[in-house]
């Protein structure tokens, strides 16, 4: 009885190495993009322009690093839908230190990467959206504590989650 029990084990958990191992890997190119994005959001907070700008050239990089890899012909199409408008974006913040520049494109970028989180089911943490009523303008987060990047220390607990997306399985 004792070797059965043995047997039995081993075989769950060879099987549940294979059944692992089929599992598609996370695609870390995406997972880069996504955390220099929140490293952006968070130099916002700050209301550190030239910390955005450094933070923003990280981002724009990891946009151009050809995260397509990986991804199934549906996620393909829809990162391709937005790249481009992500680099822009991207682009436009790293070339400035002006704070107030750099929130208007924001705007533009979180909004851009939600649909592309959303569309292509991405993310491997949970992820929030959140909403500015004064600006009238999303953005992304790690936590669901609001941090405002529009406004910095000035209203920073002003906004609300509109969304939470769970990770991707």
């Amino acid at each position: 009885m004792k070797i059965l029990k043995k047997l039995a084990l081993m075989l769950s958990l060879a099987l549940a190495s294979v059944y692992t191992n089929a599992l598609p890997a996370p695609n870390t190119s995406v997972d880069k993009i996504v955390n220099a994005y929140l490293s952006v959001k968070n130099a916002l907070v700050s209301g550190d322009g030239n910390v955005v700008k450094i933070k923003a050239k990280d981002l724009l990089a990891a946009l151009s690093a050809k995260p397509e890899a990986g991804l199934t012909p549906e996620q393909q199409k829809v990162l391709a839908k937005y790249q481009e408008k992500l680099i822009f974006d991207s682009r436009h913040m790293s070339e400035t230190a002006d704070i107030e520049h750099q929130r208007e494109h924001f705007a533009n970028l979180s909004k851009n990467m939600f649909e592309v989180l959303k569309g292509a089911k991405l993310n491997t943490a949970t992820i929030y959206e959140q909403y500015c009523p004064m600006k009238k303008a999303y953005w992304l987060s790690e936590s669901n504590q609001i941090k405002n990047p529009y406004y910095g220390d000035k209203m920073l607990t002003c906004g609300k989650v509109t969304e939470t997306l769970a990770p991707a399985k």
